[in-house]
């Protein structure tokens, strides 16, 4: 079931009936792209920082914290981490204020990334559909290689110590004594803690929309106007090659597993080896222009560049094995 089917009904409604635009033409596919993932993550954003107002304020984030920075998890709260990635349903972007939410309750940073990169990378597509087209063998490789991706990702990124990197506005949320001691020392009545989380749940969600609305307008336009063909017979040939341009052609691509799976199949249909045409998807669901836009927010450009780099490097190597062991 899709959760997102009223919204996906009021942008056709918006784009055909009120704007008057013709079905199936690259323009209207624009229009209704922006309309529809503007709304979704928009009001995802809402959703997930307000609810991250209310954890941290009943939470206590400073045990949390100490738990999940244990060493003797030995890499189980990334594991975690990432398979909560798995049952979220969301795409890069739209992971995104979950991501924000757990750096703003005081996770630890590596596991906030092991989160991000298995959200998108592991998805419906690779876990329902994916044995129908490709087989269960491909299947359960794609979803341990995503799972290694994550988790991997995160230890490294943790191990970096790149907390500096993340804007510190963010970062900045009182604790629930702080609250109170600015209530005179009393605590919140009802109204004072709804008026609460909503002011603090908004803060973020200022901060971080004007991006998610460039984001998606220019992966609204990549969608529109980049030809499908492009993709497909640029990565037909079996080459050394072809992999690491899977991944430099997809990054800049903006879908879900699923409105990419069609092009997914012509390219095996051309030949394709498999471990190109899943590097190729992986790039698409996990990485995206928009996405980098959004997290320039949050981040620095340091920090989006390693997040970048250890992800392409891990989706080329897990293109390179498939070929490996499949072909």
């Amino acid at each position: 079931m899709n959760i997102f089917f009223p919204i996906e009904l009021f942008a056709d409604w918006l784009t055909y009936n009120i704007f008057g635009l013709a079905e199936h033409t690259r323009f209207s596919e624009v229009v209704n792209f922006f309309i529809y993932d503007t709304i979704k993550i928009g009001l995802l954003l809402l959703v997930v920082n307000y609810v991250m107002a209310i954890t941290r304020y009943y939470f206590p984030m400073e045990k949390a914290r100490d738990i999940l920075t244990k060493k003797r998890w030995n890499g189980l709260n990334y594991l975690l981490a990432a398979l909560l990635g798995i049952v979220t349903p969301f795409c890069s972007c739209s992971s995104i204020p979950l991501f924000i939410g757990f750096l703003g309750a005081g996770i630890p940073i590596g596991i906030t990334f092991a989160f991000l990169i298995s959200s998108p990378l592991i998805n419906e597509s690779s876990l329902y559909l994916f044995p129908a087209i490709f087989g269960m063998k491909v299947t359960i490789l794609y979803n341990l290689f995503g799972l290694a991706i994550a988790v991997m990702g995160g230890m490294l990124i943790q191990k970096l110590k790149v907390e500096k990197y993340v804007i510190p506005e963010l970062l900045k949320f009182k604790s629930r004594s702080q609250i109170e001691l600015d209530n005179g020392g009393s605590k919140l009545s009802f109204p004072q803690l709804i008026s609460y989380f909503w002011k603090d749940g908004m803060k973020i969600t200022k901060q971080i929309f004007p991006y998610i609305i460039l984001g998606v307008g220019a992966g609204a336009i990549i969608h529109g106007f980049v030809p499908r063909s492009l993709v497909e017979n640029y990565l037909s040939a079996e080459s050394l090659w072809t992999v690491p341009l899977a991944v430099v052609l997809g990054v800049p691509l903006y879908a879900n597993s699923v409105s990419v799976l069609p092009v997914m199949e012509a390219m095996t249909g051309k030949g394709a080896p498999i471990g190109t045409v899943l590097a190729f998807m992986t790039a698409v669901v996990a990485l995206s222009l928009p996405e980098a836009l959004i997290l320039k927010k949050v981040m620095r450009w340091q920090l989006l560049a390693i997040f970048f780099g250890i992800t392409i490097f891990g989706i080329i190597l897990m293109g390179y094995l498939f070929n490996l062991i499949l072909n």
